[in-house]
């Protein structure tokens, strides 16, 4: 008998299906063992000793792993081909060698790169050893990660309030995405002018470009201003040219390889849409199987891998699917082979697992369709023809030579690899221009129109997820299969956001960048960090010892970070203004000082902390109270620090501000206490008047009585958005405008809506359903509300659940009181109603009452009305049934 270990379950049932019934096939489900979430787990005191710890779930698949063995001939470690999968292998055999569960079963490691039969029968016949210096290469990784985050956290929760982690790679990716932003908001827009011409020589007109004047050939700001760019205009229109030369020169666009990690995620974010994580979810399906005509088959190879070739057999089939769909002038005349310089696994590269599985006739779900078919469309490409292209340059000349213009175009002679794929871009530019028509040299040209065109210089683009992986793996930061996980931290966390795709740094995360950039600048450089990556390679290699590498690291770490320790908040927050005050003091106009308090004008405006994290306040403090965000506002709230008085309360005589405060915008009627209402997060502070700020400070407005009852419909903004509200039941509304145009018809509408799909609203804690009348006790309404277990009766804070079977529409007010009266009576319940103590009552002091009161507990357990009064709903039930 033999079992095998892989991560998975879907990859289990499909391996145990392919292996037959000597093989028992058990999942682990990822990694069974971790380091647990608390200092000292690394200990570099004791040579870097590691605790590892096994959740309850991973100890119950070890048992069944463990249960399994007995009498097993072999044990056969099946994970994935990578650092990650030698890891899992090894931490499945520790635990077992612990529980002493081989009882002399063989050990053996096995690896295949694509979940089809033929590929696991084959790795079954070729048995190795774990590969202990894989296993050494990820024990490092995962102490220099944890002694990282655990050291430098602390860290940034003392000296920085407000900032969550700090992690040996994600930091540096942070970085990336604030020095982007950083070079944007420097950069200097710079105006330039082209002009083109619409030239016609003897055949159809073309578009030219002037590239020169005045016998000077032009360079891109040459023409820096209007004046400049008429002038030239106008010598175009004056010209009398002559196509001086017409060049064609063939050109080949040979395919790009098929897909790697890295490359995969760039282009389904490029093509698709897809994040990185979201990428590799479907890829991780796609390798694992997916149900093929009542068969469970894995569609793709491996899909984390920096290898760029394929295996032969790959080829071959290939160039027959090229040559059956597309015809032999399609095929090459031999495989293409690619390689790449230090691809540190040596796995395939990412293909279908049978270019015969065409996408076309796959029914897969949406997000693994679209991916399998541009992996396939990859691969086909890859191994197809050049694309063959003849690029054409038109050059015209006055008889003076003092005016020159220039056309390009290309033609595509032959599509080759072009005909199934194309790679996508970052940026939207065609460098090259359309077909042109054939002109002769010497020929005459006429110009038909011409155009000045302003332009302005634009910064470099933020960063999408492809163009950051794609930065990241030119650095040689991380390892393309963690760039998900990195991603999506530091989204987590709050230190970017996303806008149109791109990253944009939140002011916690240029917080986080600035305070290491200051403090720990060595671990934030970008060689530093592509340099350790280098070394745990060499370590993967067998050529550096792990723990060698761990000492020189955490000498130099250590000592970083005793000396940040002995640094006051006074002299972190000193060098954060200095590093962040060209984003949070943006320079005025006027040319004021950035940093004087628009509310005293006394004191300077500097970082501050508190227990939300950093904002900006005044050192006049606490005579002026002045504070904002860490970000100035824009357009002119960043003249006055984002206090900007909109006007004054026609029916108060009060004056109305829009305030920029700790928590973001809010408007303020000046008042005792002050009136506040934050703004909606889709009311952009520049666009608040004097209208819409009265508007909010007024909500909830009354929309109407409700027709059935003669209650009012109030609405308003609350936690969780515009909503509508009666009588405790809330309803949603779409929008903020919406709150204040709402009528009485659609506000009905919605809470009907809202009841009859028994959602649960924000304070109401259910959907009404109906109103049984006042609890002759107390007065207090009772209500039968809509539950997430069902219908209940609300009384005050007591809730009383209908027994089973019982209707919630023919319940009276009578069966109400005793259900909730059998609720108060249950000791020990939530609603359970207390007597008053001896001291509320005005009798003996709580401490002379104890005895007694403990005699009387006793002598109410020893009572038979509990059982009474419990049976009570149950009679209930019957009736009602």
């Amino acid at each position: 008998m033999n079992v095998v270990v892989v991560e998975s379950p879907a990859k289990a049932k499909t391996i145990n299906r392919y292996l037959g019934p000597n093989y028992t096939v058990l999942a682990s489900y990822g990694h069974v063992r971790d380091l647990p979430s608390k200092d000292g787990s690394v200990r570099p005191a004791d040579d870097f000793a590691m605790d590892w710890e096994v959740d309850g779930k991973s100890a119950k698949r070890l048992a069944d792993i463990a249960q399994a063995l007995k009498g097993a001939d072999r044990l056969i470690l099946a994970t994935d081909p990578d650092r990650e999968g030698e890891a899992i292998s090894w931490h499945v055999l520790e635990d077992l060698k612990r529980r002493k569960a081989l009882k002399g079963a063989a050990v053996e490691r096995v690896v295949f790169n694509a979940i089809t039969k033929s590929a696991v029968s084959e790795a079954m016949k070729h048995p190795r050893d774990i590969d202990m210096e894989l296993v050494d290469a990820y024990l490092a990784r995962r102490a220099l990660d944890y002694l990282v985050g655990f050291t430098l956290s602390p860290v940034l929760w003392r000296k920085l309030p407000g900032a969550r982690s700090a992690g040996r790679v994600q930091s540096v990716a942070l970085r990336l995405i604030v020095d982007r932003e950083i070079e944007i908001e420097a950069f200097k827009t710079q105006e330039y002018w082209t002009v083109d011409a619409d030239v016609a020589a003897g055949g159809d007109p073309f578009l030219a470009r002037l590239v020169k004047h005045e016998a000077k050939r032009l360079a891109k700001f040459d023409l820096g201003d209007e004046a400049r760019a008429l002038a030239a205009k106008k010598a175009v229109e004056a010209g009398a040219f002559t196509v001086m030369s017409v060049e064609k020169k063939p050109a080949r666009r040979n395919p790009p390889p098929p897909f790697t990690t890295s490359t995969l995620q760039q282009e389904a974010s490029r093509k698709l849409g897809f994040s990185a994580q979201r990428t590799m979810q479907a890829a991780q399906k796609l390798y694992e199987g997916v149900d093929i005509g009542g068969e469970t088959v894995g569609l793709i190879t491996y899909m984390r891998t920096d290898g760029v070739q394929s295996a032969p057999e790959a080829l071959t089939e290939a160039r027959a699917v090229i040559a059956g769909l597309y015809g032999k002038d399609y095929v090459p005349e031999s495989p293409r082979l690619y390689r790449v310089k230090d691809a540190q696994e040596a796995h395939e590269a990412i293909r279908p697992t049978s270019l015969a599985r065409n996408p076309g006739r796959l029914r897969l779900e949406s997000d693994l369709g679209r991916l399998y078919e541009l992996i396939w469309k990859r691969m086909i490409a890859s191994q197809m023809e050049s694309a063959r292209i003849e690029r054409t340059t038109i050059d015209l000349d006055t008889a003076d030579g003092r005016t020159g213009l220039r056309a390009t175009g290309q033609v595509v002679l032959f599509p080759g690899y072009l005909a199934v794929y194309e790679e996508g871009r970052d940026d939207e530019a065609d460098e090259d221009g359309g077909r042109l028509p054939v002109v002769k040299e010497g020929a005459a040209a006429k110009v038909l129109a011409a155009r000045a065109d302003q332009h302005f210089t634009e910064p470099p683009p933020r960063y999408s997820e492809a163009s950051l992986v794609k930065k990241m793996e030119e650095l040689g930061i991380g390892r393309p299969s963690t760039y998900a996980s990195i991603l999506t931290v530091l989204r987590d966390r709050a230190y970017v956001r996303m806008e149109k795709n791109r990253f944009v740094p939140e002011d916690a995360g240029r917080l986080v960048t600035a305070f290491l950039e200051q403090f720990f600048a060595r671990y934030v450089e970008y060689d530093f960090t592509a340099d350790l990556e280098e070394k745990l390679d060499l370590v993967s290699a067998g050529d550096l010892d792990w723990k060698a590498l761990l000492r020189e690291f955490w000498t130099a770490f250590e000592a970083a970070v005793g000396e940040i320790g002995d640094l006051r908040m006074g002299q972190v927050l000193e060098a954060l203004n200095e590093a962040l005050g060209p984003h949070m003091f943006p320079a005025r106009a006027d040319g004021s000082d950035p940093r004087a308090c628009p509310t005293c004008g006394i004191g300077r405006l500097s970082l501050k902390t508190g227990r939300f994290g950093a904002f900006i306040g005044c050192s006049n403090y606490p005579e002026c109270r002045h504070t904002r965000p860490i970000a100035a506002s824009s357009g002119e709230d960043s003249q006055e620090g984002g206090d900007r008085e909109l006007g004054i309360d026609p029916a108060s005589g009060r004056t109305i501000w829009l305030k920029a405060g700790r928590f973001g915008p809010y408007v303020q009627e000046d008042a005792e206490p002050p009136k506040r209402a934050s703004l909606p997060k889709d009311w952009p502070p520049a666009a608040v008047d004097l209208d819409k700020a009265l508007r909010l400070l007024r909500l909830p407005r009354e929309v109407g009585l409700h027709p059935e009852d003669g209650a009012p419909i109030a609405a308003g903004i609350g936690r969780y958005g515009p909503y509508v509200q009666h009588k405790g039941a809330y309803a949603n509304l779409s929008s903020t405008d919406e709150v204040f145009e709402v009528g009485l018809n659609r506000a009905v509408a919605a809470l009907a809506e809202k009841r009859a799909s028994g959602g649960r609203g924000p304070s109401s804690g259910g959907a009404a359903l109906r109103d049984l009348g006042e609890h002759p006790r107390t007065g207090k309404p009772v209500r039968v509300l809509a539950g997430r277990y069902g219908p209940y009766i609300k009384h005050e804070a007591t809730n009383a659940n209908l027994p089973k079977g019982a209707d919630p529409q023919g319940l009276t007010l009578d069966e109400a009181v005793v259900l909730l009266a059998a609720r108060e009576g249950a000791p020990g319940k939530k609603g359970a109603r207390r007597k008053p103590s001896a001291a509320r009552a005005g009798g003996k002091p709580a401490a002379a009452a104890k005895k007694p009161a403990a005699k009387a507990k006793a002598a109410t357990a020893k009572k038979p009305s509990k059982a009474k009064t419990a049976a009570k709903p149950q009679a209930l039930a019957k009736k009602k049934a």
